[in-house]
């Protein structure tokens, strides 16, 4: 597999959708703090997570972002899902929307894991108000 970017590859799509999602400071942060260990992970995920199926028109952004938070709290990546409710937040999505979906996660992945997806979640959204 070719890691670098080259003519009809989605890298570029990514990179901008990544941008547009997660913001270029997010972006910046994670591209800088990349490595020769890391690059071709942070190729992978910018090509087939951000450019194939982030740019795809079946679904709007608010709608793959209730899914990516429903996941993160179903596999318990804590820190994946900090960075996802800031993106649902840029994505469009209100924080009422964002309760209903960890509300509904508590009934499907569990309680346990949504207690700590609000934590989270009342955590992200008080910066939120804060910067805006």
């Amino acid at each position: 597999m070719s890691t670098t970017p080259q003519a009809n590859d989605p890298y570029q799509d990514g990179m901008t959708v990544r941008r547009e999602v997660l913001g270029d400071a997010h972006v910046d942060r994670a591209t800088e703090a990349s490595n020769e260990f890391t690059d071709d992970f942070q190729k992978l995920i910018t090509r087939y997570a951000w450019g194939s199926i982030w740019t795809r028109e079946g679904l709007p952004r608010t709608t793959r972002s209730a899914i990516t938070l429903t996941a993160m709290i179903a596999g318990g990546y804590w820190e994946e899902l900090e960075m996802h409710v800031h993106a649902a937040l840029r994505n469009g999505m209100t924080p009422n929307e964002i309760k209903e979906v960890f509300l509904q996660s508590a009934i499907y992945c569990s309680v346990p894991a949504a207690n700590v997806a609000f934590k989270i979640g009342k955590q992200v959204l008080a910066e939120y108000q804060q910067d805006h």
